[in-house]
């Protein structure tokens, strides 16, 4: 189906958010909000009448949570995709963690600039482009990966030393799937850059540490990478790879936002690049937008090992589609696919 408009249903309790939230969509002109809840049941009740193609919905509000409604809209719409806002707290995060887990398609931060104008922006720039890739990507007919060059090494040239993954949109629960699969001896360190905001990257460190029963933390400057530590990049900083005194240590830095995006995936991957050549193994996971594309030149030219994300199995088959499209994978993968395959290339 083409949609020639964007039908959005936004649900939120406050009339505040949900009037700076329809400001900023209704910018684009393919975009159109054509209806408003205060609630989950409101909600719900507008959805038995009425189309939408995408849901925005908050976490918190009263007679019926998002969540709990985001568990409906599920098992009534499951093709339909639901973006969760969230505020930008400890709770937040775990709650929207939660609602991923439950299926939601995305997350965005709620508005918290000063002034209205300063709001409309960030929502604008938060949440048009990821309405129009998710429905984009629903609307598309899956390509057939194998049409897309690949290089041609089927093995890295040397042993990985380092694994270095990027993620954005769908990226938590593809995290998530593919570190748990991951056999109990592989042992070399996995630096992520996963687009999140910041208290989100903690929440998502401390939720992967959990079910993967591996080292996993929110990366700090300075610290050693060792092996069998996973290692997440905070939110609004950029991760890097150093070298002191022999030693490979993580680095993080406020440099200027890359594809819009701190942290970026292209200052790590172009950093694993330098430092640890032809041993590394990259891994783009599901996402929008084409972030990683430069630090996945820079891994290839040094015949570093990268495996994309099929895009069957991706949310949205920007990152990875890019990576792909250009012939800088080694292979594209099924999600499912990807762990056994990070085994094999490891020898375990």
């Amino acid at each position: 189906m083409n949609h020639s408009i964007i039908k959005v249903l936004l649900v939120d309790d406050s009339a505040v958010i949900r009037g700076l939230m329809t400001q900023a969509i209704n910018l684009d002109a393919k975009v159109k909000v054509v209806g408003s809840a205060m609630h989950g049941q409101t909600a719900l009740t507008w959805l038995q009448k009425n189309q939408a193609d995408v849901v925005v919905l908050d976490v918190e509000m009263p007679v019926m949570d998002g969540i709990t409604c985001l568990k409906q809209l599920r098992q009534l719409y499951p093709e339909l995709p639901v973006i969760m806002a969230s505020s930008l707290t400890r709770a937040g995060a775990e709650i929207t963690l939660q609602a991923l887990d439950l299926g939601a398609a995305g997350c965005i931060p709620k508005p918290v600039a000063t002034n209205a104008t300063a709001a409309i922006e960030q929502v604008a720039r938060d949440l048009l482009p990821l309405i129009k890739a998710l429905v984009t990507q629903h609307d598309t007919d899956k390509s057939d990966y194998s049409r897309f060059p690949a290089t041609a090494a089927q093995r890295p040239a040397k042993t990985p030393m380092v694994m270095v993954v990027g993620a954005s949109t769908g990226g938590p629960n593809a995290l998530k799937a593919m570190l748990t699969a991951l056999p109990e001896k592989f042992s070399i360190p996995i630096l992520i850059a996963q687009h999140m905001p910041p208290l989100f990257t903690r929440t998502l460190a401390e939720h992967i540490e959990r079910e993967t029963k591996r080292p996993t933390s929110e990366a700090r400057d300075g610290a050693l990478i060792e092996r069998g530590h996973i290692y997440i990049a905070p939110g609004d900083f950029h991760m890097v790879i150093d070298k002191h005194n022999d030693r490979m240590i993580i680095r993080l830095n406020q440099d200027e936002p890359e594809h819009f995006c701190r942290p970026s995936v292209n200052p790590l991957y172009a950093s694993a690049a330098k430092w640890y050549g032809s041993s590394v193994l990259a891994v783009m996971l599901t996402g929008m937008g084409d972030d990683g594309i430069e630090g996945a030149e820079s891994i290839s030219e040094r015949k570093g090992y990268i495996i994309a994300q099929d895009e069957q199995s991706s949310v949205v088959w920007g990152m990875p589609g890019a990576i792909a499209k250009a012939g800088l994978a080694s292979q594209v993968l099924p999600l499912r696919n990807i762990a056994p395959e990070l085994a094999r290339l490891c020898s375990l």
